[in-house]
C-alpha cells in the first residue's frame, strides 16, 4: 500500500469542520444584505434561509429545532429586519421540516423543491407581515419578484450545499 493512501484510511473529519462549515455556510447566507446593491423593491432571496434549507433537506436533523432562533437573531441583525421576525420565521419552518421528516420517510427531488418553495413563500410572506404589522403597510405583490427568485435559486444553493457537505465530510 502506498504511503498517501495510508494516512488518509480510517480517519474521522475534522470536528471542527463537520460543525463550523454548516453554520458559516449558514451566517455567509445572511450576509447577502450587506452586499452593494441598489434596488427599489427586495430583489435577492434570503439566502441565509435558502441555505438552512437546503442543510436541513439533505441532512434530516444536521440542526436541532432551536437552531432557528440563533441563526434568526443573525439574520435579523444582517438583514435590517424587526428583531424577533426571522427568530420566529426560522423556528417554525425548522418545526415544520422537522415534522415533514417524521412523517415522510421517501422524498425525491421535485417534493424537496416544493417543500422548500412553501418555506421561502412562508419566510418571505411572514416577514413582510410583521414588517407591516410594526412598520409600514407594503403589499404582497412587491415580493413576488423575491419569490420567484428565491424559488428558482434552491437548486443551486443546493448543489453549493450538497459540495459544502462533500467538504465537510471529507476525510
Amino acid at each position: 500500500m502506498n504511503a498517501p493512501y495510508r494516512a488518509r484510511l480510517n480517519r474521522e473529519p475534522s470536528a471542527f469542520r463537520k460543525a463550523g462549515v454548516p453554520i458559516a455556510s449558514v451566517l455567509i447566507g445572511s450576509m447577502t444584505p450587506l452586499l452593494p446593491i441598489v434596488a427599489s423593491a427586495p430583489v435577492l432571496p434570503p439566502f441565509g434561509l435558502v441555505v438552512l434549507i437546503c442543510w436541513q433537506l439533505l441532512r434530516p436533523g444536521i440542526w436541532p429545532v432551536w437552531a432557528g432562533v440563533p441563526f434568526g437573531m443573525f439574520d435579523d441583525i444582517m438583514s435590517g429586519q424587526p428583531v424577533g421576525s426571522a427568530v420566529l420565521l426560522w423556528s417554525i419552518i425548522l418545526i415544520a421540516l422537522d415534522l415533514i421528516e417524521q412523517r415522510y420517510i421517501w422524498r425525491n427531488y421535485w417534493q424537496d423543491w416544493f417543500i422548500a418553495a412553501l418555506c421561502l413563500i412562508f419566510g418571505l410572506a411572514g416577514g413582510l407581515a410583521i414588517n407591516n404589522f410594526l412598520v409600514s403597510d407594503t403589499r404582497l405583490s412587491v415580493l413576488y419578484p423575491q419569490m420567484i427568485l428565491a424559488i428558482f435559486t434552491y437548486p443551486l444553493v443546493l448543489r453549493l450545499v450538497a459540495r459544502l457537505d462533500h467538504i465537510r465530510l471529507k476525510r
